[in-house]
C-alpha cells in the first residue's frame, strides 16, 4: 500500500490538472470574425474604416537599436554621472534590415552626438527639459540622415536616465 499511494497521488494530481485546464480553456475564436483591440468586429479580409488616421503612419516602421548608449558626464576630468539612452529610428516600410546593416555606423555617429551634447553641458541640471531634448533630437536626426541618406526619417528617444556617481 505504501508503494501504491505515491503513484495514486501523482495520477490524481495529473487528472485534476487536465480537468482544470479543460474547464478553464479559452473560448474558440471563429475564423470568419476577428475582433480588433478596440472591440470592433470585422470579417476576415475586411478592413475597418479609419479615415481619421494618418495615411503616412501605415507606411512607417520603427526599429529599436539593439543596445543602449552609455554616455559619461565629466566634471573636472572625472566622471560625475552616467547617462543611459535607448533609441528607436523611424524608417519607411520594409527598410528595417537596412538599419540593422548600417547600425554600427549609426551607433558611432550617435555616440559622437551624445559625447558632444555631454561636453557642452546638455546632461547637467534639468537635462530633460524640452529645449535640451529638442536640441538633442535635432542633432541625432541630422547625424542619422548624414550617415544613412534618406533611410532614417526620425529618431525617437525611448528611454533616458542619468545616474550620478
Amino acid at each position: 500500500m505504501a508503494k501504491i499511494l505515491p503513484l495514486l497521488l501523482v495520477f490524481l494530481g495529473v487528472a485534476a490538472g487536465i480537468g482544470t485546464g479543460y474547464l478553464l480553456r479559452p473560448e474558440p475564436v471563429l475564423e470568419a470574425e476577428v475582433t480588433s483591440p478596440c472591440g470592433e468586429v470585422q470579417a476576415e479580409g475586411e478592413s475597418l474604416d479609419h479615415s481619421d488616421e494618418d495615411p503616412e503612419a501605415s507606411t512607417l516602421e520603427y526599429v529599436k537599436l539593439n543596445n543602449q548608449f552609455v554616455v559619461p558626464v565629466l566634471d573636472e576630468a572625472r566622471v560625475a554621472a552616467l547617462v543611459v539612452v535607448s533609441l528607436t529610428v523611424e524608417v519607411s516600410q520594409g527598410r528595417k534590415e537596412e538599419v540593422y546593416f548600417r547600425e554600427p555606423k549609426l551607433r558611432d555617429a550617435f555616440l559622437q552626438v551624445f559625447f558632444d551634447h555631454a561636453n557642452s553641458g546638455g546632461f547637467r541640471g534639468a537635462f530633460t527639459n524640452s529645449n535640451n531634448m529638442t536640441v538633442l533630437r535635432k542633432a541625432l536626426l541630422e547625424t542619422a540622415q548624414d550617415a544613412t541618406g534618406d533611410l532614417v526619417s526620425d529618431v525617437l528617444i525611448m528611454e533616458i536616465a542619468r545616474q550620478d556617481v
